[in-house]
């Protein structure tokens, strides 16, 4: 009771934001998150390696998805960086880059855009900004 110190174990923690459900603005998060509506803005894993976050075949992001492992059966629009493991669903349709460390893609998953593996020991920077100095040269 007094005293105590209590740790917060943050990968417990399970967020929905369910169909029908439009979010503006960055979405920072621990633990799982689940997504089925809309997220106009950056969704970003914070803290533990643990962080897990599914994209619904109905959910939709618009803007940069970052997280340790993640499973994508839905639409995003920016990239995604996922320094475990990257599941893309048959349904999902990703309109940008994609960084990862292990990825599996099923029949029918789409990606428009760089596929760049890169490890956790080694340094990636380079390969990350030869990519960003592509895309910000004019076609």
């Amino acid at each position: 009771m007094f005293g105590s110190k209590k740790t917060v174990d943050h990968g417990n923690n399970h967020t929905l934001i369910s169909r029908g459900t439009k979010i503006v603005g960055d979405i920072h998060f621990a633990g799982e998150l689940q997504i089925e509506g809309q997220v106009i803005g950056n969704v970003i894993a914070e803290g533990s390696n643990d962080a897990r976050l599914v994209i619904a075949d109905k959910g939709l992001v618009e803007g940069e998805v970052r997280a340790p492992s993640a499973v994508i059966n839905g639409n995003v629009r920016g990239d995604v960086r996922s320094t475990k493991h990257l599941e893309l669903a048959s349904k999902s349709v990703i309109q940008g880059n994609v960084y990862y460390n292990i990825i599996e893609m099923v029949k029918g998953s789409q990606v428009n855009g760089n596929l760049v593996h890169f490890d956790e020991k080694s340094d990636n920077t380079k390969k990350v900004e030869s990519i960003d100095v592509a895309k910000s040269k004019p076609a």
